[in-house]
């Protein structure tokens, strides 16, 4: 829908006088979160050029047209930004909301006619109303991007792979267990037997909480796949608690072998190389 309007003229003619009022109010709303003066003022002028160039084509009421992609990848990058930057939705929308005062005060100066600034009034409400939800849409987005690297970071810095002895890796595991989990968990251990060649590994299951028959599963799975890549898996952390769960869950573990401790794994791995650790001579 096309509509005859003031507003593409005001963008064009009093940007100056908009951006100071539209700042000052950013400035009273936002307190000690707005930013820069310099900055601010520079991303307040990029939106209003862009305002500008969109409503010139005629189309002030469908912000989702073709015509009006350069001012939603504007506000795409401020909200993203903004998201990054800790802002909630509420703040983040609060650039476009707050512009509505400075617009309605230049409104009101140059459209006398009633009926034809309560039209406009409108039309800009719409509009900005449109445009400021789909800042929350993209903060929203950008957030849970944040929040999925960030989970995902964690799952990787909670499953580190340590090589313990020349052809020994120890896998501890800390927390639940589940199938995100142990793809990672996976992932982590294969690349280190190929970086490292090693023939054994060890996977402690001391910090993780309970064992119930998903998480024997997933255990299995990844002691599975270390053997196809050449190396034999040792289970260590055994607390009599989860022995006794997997026995009354009838979970077979084959023939894994399991030890109450990493120093008992270990020395089951250090036997098999053939190597043993003792006393030094002379020490009690």
């Amino acid at each position: 829908m096309t509509v005859k309007m003031r507003l593409p003229e005001i963008l064009q003619h009093h940007q100056a006088v908009l951006v100071t009022d539209w700042l000052r109010r950013q400035q009273d709303i936002l307190g000690h979160r707005a930013g820069s003066e310099r900055d601010e003022r520079a991303t307040a002028e990029q939106f209003l050029k862009a305002l500008g160039e969109a409503s010139r084509t005629g189309n002030v009421t469908d912000p989702d047209q073709a015509e009006w992609s350069g001012v939603r990848e504007v506000l795409s990058d401020i909200s993203r930004d903004r998201a990054r930057q800790g802002y909630s939705s509420v703040e983040t929308a609060t650039f476009v909301f707050s512009l509505k005062q400075a617009l309605f005060d230049r409104l009101r100066q140059e459209v006398k006619d009633p009926d034809a600034l309560a039209a406009e009034f409108w039309a800009t409400t719409l509009l900005l109303d449109r445009l400021g939800l789909y800042t929350t849409e993209v903060h929203q987005k950008t957030r849970e991007e944040v929040i999925g690297r960030q989970q995902q970071e964690l799952l990787e810095l909670s499953t580190p792979v340590v090589q313990l002895w020349d052809g020994v890796l120890a896998l501890p595991l800390i927390g639940t267990l589940d199938s995100a989990r142990t793809q990672v968990v996976m992932e982590s251990l294969l690349q280190r037997i190929v970086e490292t060649g090693a023939g054994i590994a060890i996977i402690d299951i001391t910090g993780v909480p309970t064992v119930d028959t998903l998480v024997a599963q997933h255990l299995l799975k990844t002691v599975s796949a270390a053997r196809l890549m050449g190396a034999d898996c040792i289970i260590s952390g055994i607390r009599p608690q989860i022995a006794q769960t997997i026995v009354h869950l009838g979970v077979a573990l084959g023939d894994v072998t399991t030890k109450a401790t990493l120093a008992g794994a270990l020395a089951v791995a250090l036997a098999r190389l053939g190597l043993a650790v003792g006393r030094a001579p002379g020490k009690a």
